[in-house]
């Protein structure tokens, strides 16, 4: 018979101040097999864990149940405690009374008794029949992959670079940078961009530790945690960068311009071209949906003036493999395309009502006007501009429902750009709300007020053209009345959202994305770098807006991880994983597609019946590296040949009957 322990935890008042958990405690006594039942105030402390130990070696208790939070705080904490104690750590199970009962019943304390009550008499049932599971081991690849060169991806692989370990680094622009690089300043010092992030894009590329692919993308990944097996397809750039030696008499001969990318179309760029001049690598690439070679079929004019013979034509697309033990996804951020949402804005008609990123490439000294604050219709010089916050933030009709958290900031930077370069200037910023929670943030805004900048409280109804200005309609919600400015320049403060190709990316590495595309951490608090899939951690905007010092330190954090899980020789692997009865097994294999982590492929057996010639069979096998126990295979196995181990048909049936019974 089992000797089974009941701890009920207060959680301090959290579950103490809904239930009397020493009645639980009480309860819990009276179920059969349990030998030992006490409450705490808090279990998880060091003296909570101690009487945990001394009740096992007391009581020779040989399973035990833990009344207390939710086990994905902390079911390893007491996992340790049973090691500790000598038991196996997989013979616990938990109750989880503080999400599951005490916050969401705090009304009805006597219901939330009754339903506490049960959920110890549930787990007791379930860890009546728990056995020992033991860990096994995997071997770990000492390198990793770092998809997104902006400054999260550069810090993370320079970080793990410096540790030791070889870094592949995946960008599938030309040129590392990523949207720093755009800016101008940063908030709030007012340091330069450039001066920031040119530095870290140049140790990149001469790191000896890092592999750098740029103008690629990530097309396949297979493999599980310390052994990932990705194929990265590198886009024709059509130029030998190892012959290119970067002088760039191509790009100044080429005929053909075309709106600049880089610049958000506030300038213009060659067929064949490198993004900025500060680009690293600092070689060209060819634009072949506009380069007259490829669309006319004659010209050829960068061929005929390289001088060491690098233009290739005939270059094609080519896919290279690489091993990893680990991935870090760091793929950034794009902006909100307000002009499918926002027609009283114009739906992007009027050229001098432009986006945040549009101004820093106006006031960018590298940028097209040379640092110039110039309309973009007419190159004049706007004495008045509007500057609209929340566009397609915090507006669930519109947009998204959240905040952006970087748009109070930069607007304030922006209106303090306007008045230190343009005399006399005007600068109104329409707003919901200002939120500088950062340091040094709060006095930055306070400072661009006391600049001259006026803020209006309320949104922008309308703006459309009169003349050579624009009217913008809004509403002072303060005073209560109407606003009309009639302004030179506006620029709207656009929502951040996940990067194009976020689903591919999300597909092929088996991490999650929320329901607005951004990537989903493990657990916000404890692991906020790390994802559901093993092997496989977040860095910067891709999980969430966030400014540069946030991300920066967030790479380091993944880094961090990437780095302990590196410097292993081989790793645990959770032994709650899917297992397949291969006897029970039809191989049908319907399990397959329904696994979100792409862990069961076909196998094939051979299968000796007595009077009958061996023969050969399909059955489902699990991956140990890449499943996560989440139990899909088995609800989808029609012939009952999945279990999770710790999950079994009769503890799951077990828990049942404790509840209905």
């Amino acid at each position: 018979m089992p000797r089974i322990g009941v701890f009920v935890c207060w959680c301090g008042s959290n579950i103490g101040a809904v239930l009397d958990c020493p009645g639980l405690a009480a309860a819990a006594a009276r179920i059969p097999n349990v030998v030992h039942a006490v409450d705490y105030k808090y279990m998880c402390s060091e003296p909570g864990q101690n009487m945990i130990v001394e009740a096992v070696r007391e009581h020779r208790l040989d399973r035990v149940v833990v009344a207390s939070c939710s086990p994905r705080l902390h079911e390893e904490t007491f996992r340790k405690t049973l090691e500790r104690a000598g038991l196996n750590p997989f013979v616990l199970e938990m109750a989880n009374l503080r999400e599951h009962c005490a916050w969401v019943h705090s009304k009805e304390p006597g219901r939330a008794q009754v339903k506490a009550e049960d959920l110890i008499r549930r787990a007791v049932a379930k860890v009546a029949l728990a056995g020992p599971l033991s860990v096994s081991t995997l071997p770990v690849t000492r390198r990793c992959l770092v998809i997104g060169g902006g400054i999260a991806g550069m810090q993370v692989a320079l970080d793990v670079a410096d540790a030791g370990h070889e870094v592949i680094l995946v960008e599938r622009e030309p040129s590392l940078g990523g949207n720093m690089t755009r800016l101008d300043k940063t908030f709030p010092t007012l340091d330069c961009s450039a001066c920031i992030s040119t530095p870290k894009m140049v140790a990149v590329a001469s790191h000896p530790k890092i592999k750098l692919y740029t103008y690629a993308e990530v097309s396949a990944v297979s493999g599980y945690i310390g052994n990932f097996t990705v194929t990265i397809r590198q886009k024709a750039r059509r130029v030998d960068h190892a012959k290119c030696t970067g002088c760039g008499t191509c790009w100044e001969k080429c005929p053909t311009k075309v709106p600049s990318e880089y610049d958000l179309g506030m300038g213009t760029r060659k067929a064949i071209y490198i993004p900025f001049p500060q680009a690293v690598p600092n070689k060209p690439v060819i634009d072949a949906a506009n380069c007259r070679q490829f669309t006319r079929g004659r010209c050829g004019v960068c061929a005929k003036v390289c001088p060491v013979g690098a233009i290739d034509y005939e270059e094609k697309e080519s896919l290279v493999t690489e091993e990893v033990g680990s991935i870090v996804v760091a793929t950034g951020y794009d902006l909100f395309r307000w002009q499918e949402a926002y027609g009283e804005y114009g739906y992007g008609k009027y050229p001098d009502v432009i986006t945040g990123l549009q101004f820093e490439r106006l006031v960018n000294a590298a940028g097209p006007t040379g640092g110039k604050i110039l309309r973009p219709s007419d190159g004049k010089e706007p004495k008045t501009v509007v500057f609209v916050k929340c566009v397609g933030s915090r507006d669930a009709a519109k947009g998204k429902e959240y905040c952006s958290r970087i748009c109070c900031m930069y607007t304030a930077k922006h209106a303090h750009q306007v008045l230190e370069k343009v005399p006399g200037a005007q600068v109104y910023i329409f707003y919901m709300d200002v939120r500088t929670a950062g340091k040094g943030y709060e006095e930055f805004y306070q400072r661009t007020q006391a600049e001259g900048a006026t803020y209006v409280r309320g949104r922008v109804s309308k703006i459309y053209r009169m003349g050579d200005k624009l009217v913008v309609r809004g509403a002072d919600t303060l005073l209560g009345r109407p606003v009309e400015v009639e302004a030179d320049m506006v620029v709207l403060a656009t929502a951040v959202v996940p990067a194009a190709g976020y689903r591919e990316v999300s597909h092929l590495t088996g991490a999650a994305s929320d329901k607005d595309g951004f990537f989903q951490e493990a657990h916000p608090k404890l692991r906020p770098v790390e994802t559901h899939t093993g092997g496989v951690f977040l860095a910067g905007a891709c999980q969430g807006p966030k400014d540069i010092p946030d991300t920066v330190a967030q790479a380091g954090g993944a880094a961090a991880k990437v780095i302990g899980l590196l410097n292993r020789e081989e790793l645990a692997a959770n032994p709650m994983l899917s297992a397949v009865n291969e006897t029970l097994c039809t191989g049908c294999l319907l399990c397959m597609p329904v696994c979100p982590y792409k862990a069961i492929e076909p196998k094939t057996i051979t299968e000796r019946l007595p009077g009958q010639p061996p023969r050969e069979r399909t059955v489902a096998a699990v991956n140990p590296g890449l499943c996560q126990g989440c139990g899909a295979c088995n609800v989808a196995c029609r012939a009952g040949a999945i279990e999770v181990r710790g999950f079994t048909n009769e503890q799951l049936l077990a828990e049942v009957d404790a509840l209905c019974l």
